[in-house]
């Protein structure tokens, strides 16, 4: 899937690959910077790389490093292609950088913006014709709510994937019939999207008369000298040959991950070499220049690298699109993904004009990147005696600062409409207020110095409590944002619920077998045909119910990676058996209804019946609660 983890992976194999035609050192490092030598980098990651792979279970990396105007390294590791033994190649090699696509989509924006196309603050219905966004709220979804994730789009990764070409629909009709919900209003907190950076490349598209492929090649990547990138699905066939490919480092021997095509080509479908990364990196970091091109004005792109949006000023935000860090007291914009086991990671460190491109083909990289990064920024990013200022953003989030409140929170980037919702069951987050306010959340104590900003007992990470303009609770980090759960999407009420219904379901297998127990020994009976049919669908209903949720835990404690595809045949006839569960219980309502007086039933017989009942009932509104009633996908 596409990520933002800033954690990524691959597996085994580790020989490097001499590196070519970069420049043997760098210009002078501006005060406070390091200026990293291709010795020093050799040596670094010479030294960690090889072991880390082969610890990890990743076939191989490859990396690049810019200096000023300058590419002073780039080398791969291990091999891009264990079936054929291709060794990694900075040059050559083709790797899938997923999310980190989406710095050309926001770069394409900008230069639209330039043109005088594009407003980042009008309302994006402005560009569409063929479809046009909801006004679900009085705040219009904008290029710059896009840019930074706070459109208020909730989110879908079913379907967002396609095994063949042929089953890539055209980006604008899939834009059109899969647009996720508005949850909450734009502009009020981040919640990353990848339809609404998809949205965003579609509109540069429109606007430009090409198609998002066509606009990358001849705008960015041509004038950058990217020859061995691109934009296009599948990968051009001048160029696949050196695709790299991906595995699963968690199966024994190594699962290869099979081409996946993106449905939202503009947030994830670029694939390129390290060595063509480092000439965007440059572009980035020299006003838009490379070499004699100029893929934006100085004025442009330094707009672009200013922040645009932050909950608190105190946290980590975004800046037209990159995520705005602080790093060892040094500003870093940066963006990581993950797509098809691929994992890499983009740092540009723009005060030190220092530039990072990593990648792995396994995902087992993850682990590397958690290894590895730590000890790269501190050999070539060393702390700061007088830190970078931190950016004021243009855009706070709306609402006002709030007290910690005690709950289950979940990741603002979530599903509400679809099936998809239930997910969240699984991945809440408890947070805790001791008596004396400190704060526990996420594996972590966190103390406020007083002013509202709470501080992990590491030192590493912020938050702080809102209380949002649509009145919900978040939680602000210097990485993703949360929302504080209603009582009935927590996991506590939940189980309740489904560990309630599954006793009395359990319960009805006895209404069965004594059935069952009755006919055989031909016993005669005191109750009506009406009656008996009626406890017995019940009790069928009841025990179907129980079926359809051991499905479902198995469907969500299993491998879900088909999904991207869409709904697979399983999950339907799983849905389907829940109707049906259901259609029996309206029946044995309705001839307990007709059939209750002269029923010959007993007490203990007539109590039975309304507690499967109840229990029906709480299978039912789970069922609505979590959106497995009317097939949304």
């Amino acid at each position: 899937m596409r990520t933002h983890t800033t954690i990524l992976a691959v597996l085994v194999g580790c020989l490097a690959v001499p590196f070519t035609g970069v420049a043997s050192r760098a210009e002078a490092a501006p005060a406070g910077c390091v200026a990293p030598t291709a010795e020093a980098l050799s040596g670094f990651f010479d030294g960690h790389v090889p072991g880390l792979l082969d610890r990890f279970h990743v076939p191989g990396a490859v990396v690049s490093v810019v200096s000023g105007d300058a590419t002073v390294f780039a080398r791969g590791y291990g091999l891009a292609d264990r079936e054929h033994g291709v060794a990694f190649d900075p040059d050559r090699s083709l790797v899938r950088i997923a999310s980190i696509t989406k710095l050309f989509t926001w770069t394409a924006v900008m230069q639209q913006v330039q043109a005088g196309r594009l407003d980042l603050n009008a309302d994006v219905n402005r560009y569409l014709t063929s479809f046009q966004v909801p006004a679900t709220y009085a705040q219009p979804v904008t290029l710059m709510s896009l840019m930074n994730h706070t459109s208020g789009f909730e989110d879908r990764i079913i379907g967002t994937g396609a095994r063949t070409p042929g089953e890539v629909t055209p980006l604008d009709r899939f834009l059109a019939t899969n647009m996720p919900a508005r949850i909450r209003p734009a502009g009020q907190i981040s919640a990353y999207s990848n339809y609404g950076a998809a949205l965003a490349g579609y509109i540069v598209a429109k606007v430009s008369g090409l198609s998002y492929e066509d606009y990358v090649r001849q705008n960015i990547l041509e004038p950058l000298a990217m020859t061995r990138s691109t934009a296009t699905e599948p990968v051009p066939a001048a160029l696949a040959d050196g695709l790299a490919r991906s595995y699963n480092s968690e199966d024994e021997p190594l699962r290869l991950v099979p081409f996946e095509f993106d449905q939202l080509l503009p947030d994830g479908g670029i694939s390129a070499t390290a060595a063509d990364m480092a000439h965007f990196m440059r572009a980035q970091l020299n006003g838009g220049r490379f070499g004699e091109a100029n893929i934006l004005s100085p004025a442009v792109m330094a707009e672009m690298h200013q922040r645009s949006f932050a909950a608190d000023p105190r946290l980590s935000g975004y800046a037209h699109g990159f995520m705005d860090r602080m790093m060892n007291g040094h500003r870093v914009l940066m963006h990581d993904g993950g797509w098809e086991g691929f994992q890499s990671v983009l740092l540009l460190v723009p005060g030190c004009k220092l530039g990072l491109f990593l990648s792995l083909n396994a995902t087992g990289g993850a682990d590397v990147l958690r290894e590895l990064m730590p000890g790269f920024l501190d050999r070539f990013l060393p702390v700061m005696e007088t830190p970078d200022p931190t950016p004021t953003p243009v855009a706070t989030a709306p609402g006002t600062g709030s007290a910690p409140r005690a709950g289950f929170y979940q990741p603002t980037r979530h599903n509400q409409s679809t099936v998809e919702k239930i997910v969240t069951l699984l991945g809440p987050h408890r947070l805790a207020v001791d008596p004396d306010g400190t704060v526990r959340f996420k594996g972590k104590t966190w103390t406020t110095d007083g002013d509202g900003l709470y501080r992990s007992a590491d030192g590493g990470d912020h938050l702080v409590f809102l209380r949002g303009a649509d009145g919900r609770q978040y939680v602000a980090t210097d990485g993703p944002a949360y929302q504080l759960m209603s009582a009935s999407d927590t996991i506590t009420v939940n189980i309740v619920i489904v560990l309630g219904f599954a006793l009395i379901a359990i319960s009805a297998l006895v209404v069965l077998v004594t059935g069952l127990v009755r006919r055989a020994l031909r016993r005669p009976r005191s109750t009506t045909a009406r009656w008996r049919l009626a406890r017995l669908l019940a009790a069928g209903a009841a025990v179907i119910g129980l079926v359809f949720l051991a499905g479902l835990f198995l469907v969500l404690t299993g491998d879900t990676g088909d999904y991207l595809y869409g709904a697979p045949v399983g999950f339907r006839a799983l849905l389907g058996l829940f109707v049906v569960a259901l259609l029996t219980a309206a029946g044995a309502l309705v001839l307990t209804a007709y059939g209750w007086r002269g029923s010959g039933a007993g007490l203990a017989a007539r109590i039975h019946q309304l507690v499967l009942f109840t229990g029906l009932a709480a299978l039912t509104w789970f069922g609505w609660q979590w959106n497995l009633i009317g097939w949304q996908f």
